[in-house]
């Protein structure tokens, strides 16, 4: 590049510097606004899912009564644990035994500093390294040995196999190669030969009665007719127009001034009110469930929203909103299926990605006695008999995301979750009651009784109603 070249784009620059700045003083407002980031598409981490653990029931013990039942069977006192004068080993953390409430001495440093403790009273082994609560102890499938616990989370604790004869372990170790053990010395986090489970620690209890939430909506005490509330959700929903140029076609083709805060109120107010609606409604459904998430702008970070979809019937059963993509979150979502879904004969098989998310979630439900079948669908191309049988499943449900999309685009993201919420629940709304399927022979995915000859604008005051009587219906029984 010549020099002048050079030259002149440092003036064009500073020229461009000097304008933006200029613009901010004289408008307050920034000329030039920076794009946008992309959401962060990453491959989803490689994590194999083992078998559920043993949970082995442990019966609660009183130690006093376990020292007068040894001296009876044997005449002797059983003595607290002779310690080596010379040991480096302190229990002093200890302080009793989580089965039978032994004093710390008659507790053995079972495996030296590592942590483990062994109860001479009651034979019971658990780790001193973080607060044991006493309950159903987790085991290994394949060897049956107590389970220790290797990592804490936010979110869920990590425990692992440390047996060097579990089947497991020994299994995993042959099937290396020996360039794999080799490279195992020096790296031993790429390769997993352990048993591990987890146990999620937040506070959530699945398939339990929804409590019945609405708004009733008073139209006396609105300034626009319900007519108006009616045409306004059908510019404003089902044809994906934003809130700014909705109060703009409702003065330029009906003649009524009304500001773009009001499309967000009555936008707002109306999806409060319907959102028991589409919780509560006694839907039919098929055995063709399948989920996925996709992205949405929320105060300027990108949020997750987990849809999960009845591809058959065409009928939105979750629609979680969350700031992570996490197993918490897949959870929640999963449990607003099974709550739709309720008490089935057959087991639930839901279509999922490849995001490991999905598998932690089924463990969970798992461990609480649901059970449900969790088929993947990874990659792009038909790689493996799995993915060509259940593809179309997982099209369907992007088909979904794009039709989501189609509605969203225009609003560049929400200034609040609150906002993000009523878009979300007005679309699935409109999805699940008010929007005809070619596929379903142009019907609606749900049939509700609705006045023949309805307009669109009179069919939203009217789903609006049924809402509101449904309240009024659970409130009175």
């Amino acid at each position: 590049m010549s020099p002048l070249l050079t030259f002149l784009l440092t003036i064009i620059n500073l020229q461009n510097d000097l304008i933006q700045k200029m613009y901010i003083l004289l408008v307050g407002k920034v000329l030039f606004k920076p794009r946008l980031p992309d959401p962060i598409r990453k491959d989803y981490r490689k994590l194999e899912i083992d078998d559920l653990p043993l949970m082995i029931t442990h019966e609660k013990m009183d130690y006093k009564e376990l020292l007068q039942a040894h001296f009876k069977q044997s005449g002797k006192v059983l003595k607290p644990v002779k310690r080596r004068t010379k040991s480096t080993v302190s229990i002093s953390s200890v302080k009793i035994c989580p089965r039978c409430d032994a004093p710390a001495d008659y507790l053995y440093a079972n495996n030296g500093t590592k942590g483990q403790c062994w109860c001479k009273v009651c034979d019971f082994k658990f780790n001193d390294r973080h607060s044991y609560r006493f309950k159903m102890a987790m085991h290994c499938p394949h060897c049956e040995r107590l389970l220790s616990q290797i990592k804490e989370r936010h979110e869920f604790f990590v425990y692992k196999c440390a047996n060097n004869s579990c089947s497991y372990y020994i299994s995993k170790l042959n099937q290396l190669t020996s360039d794999e053990k080799e490279e195992r010395k020096t790296q031993p986090e790429k390769y997993k030969v352990r048993y591990i489970t987890r146990e999620f620690t937040f506070d959530f209890q699945p398939m339990q009665e929804r409590t019945l939430e609405g708004e009733r909506i008073d139209f006396t005490r609105l300034h626009s007719s319900p007519n108006v509330v009616g045409l306004i959700l059908t510019y404003h929903v089902n044809y994906g127009i934003t809130a700014r140029k909705t109060a703009q076609l409702m003065k330029d083709v009906h003649g009524l001034s009304i500001s773009h805060q009001t499309v967000l109120n009555y936008a707002r107010l109306a999806a409060k009110a319907i959102k028991p609606l589409i919780d509560h409604h006694p839907y039919d459904l098929s055995d063709q469930i399948c989920g996925d998430e996709t992205y949405i702008r929320v105060l300027g970070k990108w949020n997750y929203l987990f849809f999960f979809f009845d591809a058959k019937n065409k009928i939105i059963l979750s629609y979680r909103l969350s700031p992570n993509r996490d197993t918490p979150s897949a959870i929640q979502a999963i449990d607003d299926v099974l709550v739709k879904l309720g008490t089935r004969e057959e087991k639930v098989n839901l279509i999922v990605d490849g995001n490991p998310i999905y598998l932690l979630a089924q463990h969970f439900f798992s461990k609480h006695q649901i059970y449900f079948d969790v088929t993947q669908v990874i990659g792009l191309t038909n790689e493996d008999p799995v993915s060509t049988e259940y593809r179309p499943l997982k099209q369907i449900i992007e088909r979904l995301n794009r039709t989501f999309k189609g509605g969203y685009k225009p609003t560049h993201g929400f200034g609040s979750f609150h906002g993000s919420e009523s878009h979300i629940t007005l679309f699935v709304a409109y999805f699940n009651f008010l929007r005809k399927h070619s596929a379903l022979e142009n019907r609606t995915p749900v049939d509700l009784p609705m006045k023949s000859g309805a307009t669109m604008p009179q069919r939203w005051c009217q789903l609006i109603e049924q809402s509101q009587q449904l309240i009024i219906h659970k409130n009175l029984a």
